[in-house]
């Protein structure tokens, strides 16, 4: 496991990255099983705004917004250097500095725990000089809350 770099103004926030081992049944149907990988530093922050839009009843039950997310390093390069999709890549336990959760489910069985989120887009920003000064992100929640427990 790779140490998370210390927060600061720009990155205020961390987040664990979880990884698939993908295996097959006897049928040839896939199956993932997510793994903790590494925490990163990042920033995020809701596109949902209130007042922007009309709110449903479930919306007070769970976090269903989509986050626009930022973080210096690639996350769907592994902590061993192995390179994934997008879709095989998963975000939870978005935090400040101080470890509390920002973004929880507050109902079902996972009340109380951090929202799992995939990647939507993931976007490179390029200096002038052409290098990589950070990664933008778009993060959904997850139909399936399962990864984490």
């Amino acid at each position: 496991m790779v140490d998370c770099e210390a927060t600061d103004f720009i990155y205020p926030m961390k987040a664990d990255i979880y990884y698939p081992i993908i295996t097959q049944n006897d049928y040839g149907q896939a199956s993932k099983e997510w793994v903790f990988d590494r925490t990163v530093i990042c920033s995020a922050i809701p596109l949902d705004k209130p007042g922007v839009k009309e709110y449903k009843a479930e919306m007070f039950l769970q976090n269903k917004g989509k986050i626009l997310g930022r973080s210096k390093s690639d996350i769907r390069t592994s902590s061993n250097n192995s390179d994934n999709a997008i879709t095989n890549v998963l975000i939870a336990n978005i935090r400040n500095s101080s470890d509390v959760i920002l973004y929880k489910e507050t109902a079902g069985p996972r009340a109380g725990k951090g929202t799992v989120y995939e990647i939507e887009s993931l976007d490179p920003f390029v200096s002038p000089f052409g290098d990589i000064e950070y990664y933008t992100m778009v993060w959904r929640r997850t139909d399936s809350q399962a990864a984490g427990d």
